[in-house]
């Protein structure tokens, strides 16, 4: 069966931005700013994203492309006779499926929030009035399916259009709104009164604050946050490089799709802080940022109402683009595992989604008892904490070690196939590092993350 392509550069590098920006840049970016005191954690994670994010970017992408294989059977095409690196393939599948049996969960919070937004449901309430309806909206599990299966219907719904028609399509019209409404919201954003103290803790870097919360803490906190913003690991890049031709060398593509990241998280700061600050919020208040204190932000501000609904609609986008991505990945593995049609694999698939995605949806009503990361944890953090501090470095530990050594794919193949086409490439300076240095950086990563 003849390999479906993407119509454009400009579709590869959206959809695989499009992958990697989520609700890691919008949402968890931002608090981790908060809470590891501000501008050291971003120079942190800036430096942390060039040394690890770029390059096992473009090692998934290389090995994409070679193959011409979704993630599941890439080594199939790629490995020496006899070898058992393919079983990783089976486990980079299974880590999809567990990002999005909580991920789509989220992406349905979004939804909410921009119809509690637009309909009018916070205006004129308090502060504690805003914390109970983010409760209310937990507790209630069929609000928390309802949205969860939307969200699972159009990502499926896309995707069986087909690659240029449906994924392509849409995600070029999402990204590029996205990108827009970000920029429009961030000047709003700096022009309040009071903005400028929010833009100082933001933007310079005070290193005491560091010192004081432990200088390991913040490097470790943004080297994972650079690793799971790119979702790298199980194969979501990979993908891209499957559907691309060889016009272009693979570190530049790397780069373009790290700045585009970058950007959006960065950007999601300019929103968040000069607002916090303006109206004397906390920056440091955790995961509930975006859902308690942005609608009490949005209260009182001129406009609110019309700030708030854009706010929730680009956070929305940001995470719909992410399961499309997952999505196209999952369904690639199936075709290549058990040879069905596009159609066929989508319409099974949602339901498979849906049906693993109830225990989060339920997880903070109907199995709220179910504790399973200690006190007050929920579903969710299981799932997230197996994705992101299990699957994502593992898997990005075995894709490096894969390709770069002897006993894998082997260095020449590796720069023989991300070096061809136009742009920047890999020198072969970077060996030392790429081979030995950087599969011990992932390894630390993944043994701090633990």
């Amino acid at each position: 069966m003849e390999r479906e392509r993407l119509g454009s550069r400009l579709g590869f590098i959206l959809l695989s931005a499009g992958c990697a920006i989520g609700i890691g840049n919008v949402w968890k970016f931002p608090y981790m700013v908060g809470q590891y005191g501000g501008g050291a954690f971003v120079l942190c994670y800036l430096f942390s994203l060039i040394i690890l994010g770029i390059p096992v970017m473009t090692i998934e992408f290389a090995l994409g492309r070679a193959s011409h294989k979704s993630p599941v059977k890439l080594y199939n095409a790629l490995e020496k006779p006899g070898q058992k690196w393919h079983l990783h393939g089976y486990a980079a599948m299974a880590g999809n499926y567990l990002l999005m049996m909580f991920y789509t969960t989220v992406a349905g919070w979004m939804l909410h929030y921009f119809f509690f937004m637009a309909g009018g449901t916070f205006t004129g309430t308090d502060v504690e009035a805003v914390g109970n309806i983010f409760a209310n909206m937990l507790a209630d599990p069929l609000g928390m399916i309802g949205f969860m299966a939307v969200v699972v219907l159009l990502g499926f719904g896309v995707c069986s259009r087909g690659l240029q028609n449906g994924l392509e399509k849409v995600s070029k019209f999402m990204m590029l709104a996205l990108l827009a409404i970000m920029v429009i919201l961030a000047v709003n954003s700096v022009m309040l009164n009071g903005a400028g103290e929010g833009l100082r803790f933001y933007l310079l870097p005070d290193f005491s604050r560091m010192l004081n919360l432990g200088i390991g803490n913040v490097i470790s906190g943004a080297m994972t946050q650079a690793f799971f913003t790119l979702s790298l690991g199980i194969g979501a890049m990979a993908i891209w490089g499957s559907y691309i031709g060889k016009e272009r060398a693979l570190l530049g593509e790397a780069v373009n799709v790290g700045i585009l990241d970058t950007f959006v998280a960065f950007v999601s700061g300019l929103i968040i802080f000069p607002a916090c600050f303006a109206y004397g919020v906390s920056p440091d208040s955790g995961p509930g940022l975006i859902f308690v204190t942005l609608p009490n932000i949005f209260n009182h501000m001129p406009a609110g109402r019309l700030w708030g609904s854009l706010f929730f609609i680009f956070m929305f986008f940001a995470a719909f683009s992410t399961v499309l991505a997952v999505f196209e990945n999952i369904i690639s593995c199936c075709m290549d595992l058990f040879g069905w049609s596009r159609k066929k694999t989508c319409y099974i698939n949602t339901i498979v989604i849906i049906l693993l995605s109830l225990p989060c949806a339920v997880g903070y009503n109907l199995l709220s008892g179910f504790q399973p990361r200690g006190a007050g944890s929920t579903v969710l953090d299981l799932e997230d904490f197996l994705v992101s501090n299990l699957f994502l470095p593992l898997g990005s530990l075995i894709y490096v070690v894969f390709a770069t050594s002897r006993y894998g794919w082997g260095w020449e193949k590796l720069t023989a196939e991300a070096n061809q086409g136009k742009g920047l490439k890999i020198a072969q300076w970077m060996r030392l590092y790429m081979a030995y240095v950087l599969p011990v950086i992932v390894l630390i990563v993944f043994l701090l993350s633990l």
